[in-house]
C-alpha cells in the first residue's frame, strides 16, 4: 500500500486537478491525504460553512482518509518560511511515499506557490537541525498535476486514464 500525499492551494483544486487519479488510488488500497493550503475563501460562489460540507462531500466520494486545512490567506499566498515549514511539518507526520504538487506553470499565482511552497518544503522536510515537529523525512518521489489554470500548451509525461472513474470524479467536484 502506498501512502500519498496531494497538496492543493484551494479546496477543489486537488479534485478538479487529479480526482480521477485519487479514485484509482484508493479504490486500489492506497492511503491519500490531501493538504489544501488555504480554505478558499472568499470565493465569489458560497461560504466557509458551504465549502466545508463540499471538501468533506469530495472526501468521502473520494475515499480520502484524512484532508488537512492550512490557515493561510486565499489570494495572497506566498511561498514563504512559515508556510514552508508547516507544511514541511505535516510531510514529516504523514511520511508519504508520493507527494503531488500544483504544476508550476500556471496563471493563478496561488497554484504557482503552492508549487513552490510543495518543493521547499519536501527539502525541509528532511533537515535535522531544526525546530520543525517531527521526524525527518525525505518523500522520494514527487508528481504535478495540472490545475485549472494552465497558460500553455502542455505535454505531459505522464497521464492517467480515469475514464471508467470520470462521473465518480465530476460528483466529487
Amino acid at each position: 500500500m502506498l501512502n500519498i500525499l496531494a497538496v492543493g492551494p484551494h479546496p477543489d483544486d486537488v479534485e478538479l486537478g487529479m480526482g480521477g487519479s485519487i479514485l484509482k488510488f484508493t479504490e486500489a488500497g492506497h492511503q491519500v491525504t490531501v493538504v489544501d493550503l488555504t480554505d478558499g475563501e472568499p470565493t465569489p460562489h458560497g461560504n466557509p460553512e458551504t465549502r466545508k460540507k463540499e471538501s468533506v462531500k469530495s472526501s468521502r466520494i473520494l475515499g480520502i482518509e484524512e484532508r488537512i486545512t492550512l490557515d493561510f490567506p486565499n489570494r495572497y499566498l506566498q511561498d514563504e518560511i512559515e508556510v514552508r515549514q508547516e507544511l514541511a511539518e505535516v510531510i514529516r507526520k504523514i511520511q508519504p511515499d508520493i507527494l503531488f504538487a500544483p504544476y508550476w506553470i500556471d496563471s493563478h499565482p496561488d497554484h504557482v506557490a503552492a508549487s513552490n511552497i510543495c518543493n521547499a518544503a519536501r527539502f525541509y522536510g528532511k533537515l535535522t537541525k531544526t525546530e520543525m515537529q517531527g521526524k525527518p523525512f525525505y518523500v522520494k518521489k514527487m508528481y504535478y498535476y495540472i490545475a485549472s489554470h494552465l497558460k500553455l500548451n502542455f505535454k505531459p509525461s505522464f497521464i492517467m486514464d480515469i475514464s471508467k472513474v470520470m462521473e465518480m470524479k465530476i460528483e466529487s467536484i
